[in-house]
């Protein structure tokens, strides 16, 4: 039989692992056949996330020239780097002739300026112009068949062919390796969201647990009605866009330049609060000039050798997080001393010297940061960060309002400002951090919260947006430490906060807007969760184990499957994202070329002829030769089944 691969999932990690098998595949693995298989019910490249059939409203949350699914030479890999367009660099190129897209998506195209924030159908076109790209791109003999179904279980014995059902469809897909780029998946619900459901029904009201916010039904929340929503960050702004310009409403621009919102009437009053109380930051609008943060330093290749070397008694707040915070609060100071001389005491070399022999979160640390840095505002703070208003009330709902929409102002302010430019190079720390973490497996699932929440936050004009929705009343604030009750005598969700002691706010409505859990244990992906039950699987913090070196599966005696590889968010080596930055050493990029390679060496060597006993004669013995391979038919090309 030919050799065949199966990869569950043709989204964007799909087709990055794609572009690194055409890129490695004339090295390793030659001029040998080779069956392809994508599954995905979606369409190809930019899957369900990014798929064409959603809201136009919906956008990025990452500038078009800081997207990319291309390697460049910052990626260390061992495979060749193959550069390819960032979407500014393809809309550019599209706006020129040398590409096409659908006509509904040229006025878009036309608009896109490399610090734009594209939306979501237009990101998914680029997605599927570099799926095709990474197709054609493969040698002529491997043949690509696309199935647009749902696989839902996958067998076979360790050291033989996989089969991989998909449903629909009696016979399985028999393939010598298997991946699993799953990409973001639901989860069951959890036993507080069963008991809050159960509620909602017995009290005709309307509960939404954590789901993508796209995907949600949102037809039950009904204008001017109060609606408690539980999370303040990305998903929280799609349900935010959707259920106001989504229903009619309307931005004018007010005399002092900011939007003004005419509601359509059709909005539900939108009460939301968090842990934080406060959205994610805005994205920083203003780029780095002069010398990059020279990390990693203090959270490295060495020290994460190190960690490797006793990862059985590896805590992460112990021995990890004491030196994220060290890495972030270098290229903090080292941005504010080299770019911002003039708010410091001393010269750079003289406190880089102390503070590199200076214990995390010590004493001496601290008090070098004080006598070095005289204004406290200039000083790294993240517990400050992590929780913005610790012991702030406030007397009234009123004052609430007027002193969160101060907040969000002030840090719109300071991320459009290149006069804190430090809050930039502690950014690309964090990216730095997270390449790294990459290798220890997920073993602080918080801190991805704390990343997303510095790092990963929304375009500054949705909060712009969302100030002009707070001045409108169509968004209320609720504040921090925000909690929700079921009250079954009156019969309505009750929310309150530490924010204002002693009020609370009712509704007969409650949107979780937040993702859901990717924990292999409650996921409602059918394959991964027979997977679990057989005991084919072993989990880090909740997500599926995986070898960092090549993403091969670990059992449940931690020992890597020979043919089942996975990538993604529902993994612990999870990187982030399919797509990247360019010139950052993105960890997906490493990941797929790593497991491409490691792919092609198992199918070359799966498909390679025996080798003939050696002969005891003084003579040479007549072998055998094997049939020659079947030369390729024109079927081998792209072949869909529906």
């Amino acid at each position: 039989m030919r050799p065949s691969l199966v990869i569950v999932g043709a989204g964007p990690r799909g087709s990055g692992l794609v572009e690194r098998i055409a890129a490695n595949a004339g090295h390793l693995y030659g001029d040998t056949p080779l069956d392809l298989h994508l599954v995905d019910p979606h369409p190809p490249g930019g899957g369900r996330i990014w798929r064409h059939d959603q809201s136009p409203l919906l956008w990025m949350n990452s500038t078009a020239e800081d997207v990319t699914m291309f390697t460049d030479e910052s990626v260390e890999l061992a495979g060749p780097v193959r550069p390819g367009p960032s979407l500014a660099e393809w809309a550019a190129a599209v706006r020129a002739g040398e590409h096409t897209v659908a006509p509904h998506l040229a006025a878009a195209v036309e608009a896109l300026g490399p610090r734009d924030f594209a939306g979501r159908r237009l990101q998914g076109a680029y997605l599927g112009w570099v799926h095709d790209r990474s197709i054609a791109a493969l040698p002529p003999r491997i043949a690509v068949h696309e199935h647009r179904r749902t696989a839902v279980r996958v067998s076979g014995p360790r050291d033989g062919r996989q089969q991989v059902w998909l449903d629909g469809r009696s016979e399985p897909l028999v393939a010598d390796a298997v991946v699993l780029a799953l990409g973001h998946l639901e989860s069951a619900p959890s036993p507080e969201q069963q008991a809050l459901t159960a509620f909602a029904a017995r009290h005709q009201l309307t509960y939404l647990p954590p789901a993508f916010t796209a995907d949600s039904d949102l037809s039950a929340l009904r204008p001017g009605e109060p609606v408690l929503v539980r999370g303040f960050g990305l998903a929280f702004v799609d349900l935010m866009v959707l259920l106001t310009e989504g229903r009619g409403g309307t931005y004018t621009t007010g005399p002092d330049g900011d939007p003004v919102y005419r509601p359509s009437g059709r909005e539900p009053v939108l009460h939301v609060g968090s842990r934080r109380g406060v959205p994610y930051h805005s994205k920083i609008g203003y780029e780095l000039r002069g010398e990059r943060p020279p990390v990693p330093r203090f959270f490295g290749p060495a020290q994460v050798d190190a960690m490797l070397a006793r990862q059985e008694d590896l805590d992460f707040r112990r021995d990890v997080l004491p030196l994220i915070d060290k890495e972030l609060g270098f290229a903090h100071y080292h941005r504010l001393f080299t770019a911002h001389p003039d708010r410091t005491r001393v010269a750079w070399p003289d406190f880089e010297e102390k503070y590199a022999a200076a214990d995390p979160g010590s004493a001496a640390l601290q008090a070098l940061v004080e006598a070095s840095v005289p204004d406290p505002a200039d000083r790294l703070d993240l517990a400050a960060l992590d929780h913005p208003l610790a012991g702030v009330t406030y007397p009234d709902g009123e004052a609430l309002q007027e002193g969160l929409r101060d907040y969000i102002e002030a840090d719109l302010d300071r991320r459009h400002d290149p006069e804190h430019s430090p809050d930039l190079a502690v950014f690309l720390a964090l990216l730095s951090v997270y390449g790294q973490l990459v290798r220890i497996g997920d073993r602080g699932p918080w801190w991805h919260g704390f990343f997303s929440y510095l790092a990963s936050g929304p375009p500054g004009p949705r909060l712009r947006q969302l100030l002009a929705l707070s001045r409108a009343g169509v968004v209320r604030f609720l504040g921090a430490d925000t909690t929700v009750t079921a009250d079954e005598r009156r019969g309505v969700f009750r929310a309150r906060s530490a924010a204002v002691p002693g009020e609370t706010v009712e509704a007969g409505a409650l949107v979780e807007a937040r993702l859901p859990e990717p924990t292999v244990e409650h996921t409602g992906d059918d394959l991964l969760r027979g997977l679990h039950a057989d005991g084919a699987v072993s989990t880090q913090g909740g997500l599926l184990a995986v070898d960092a070196a090549d993403g091969r599966v670990l059992d449940r005696a931690g020992r890597p499957h020979p043919r089942r590889f996975a990538l993604g968010p529902h993994t612990d080596a999870r990187s982030g994202g399919a797509f990247a930055r360019p010139r950052t050493n993105a960890p997906a990029f490493r990941q797929n070329d790593a497991t491409a390679r490691a792919l092609l060496t198992l199918l070359r060597d799966l498909a390679a002829p025996p080798a003939a006993p050696r002969s005891r004669a003084t003579t040479p013995a007549t072998s055998s030769v094997p049939a020659p391979r079947a030369a390729p038919t024109s079927g081998e090309s792209r072949v869909a089944d529906l």
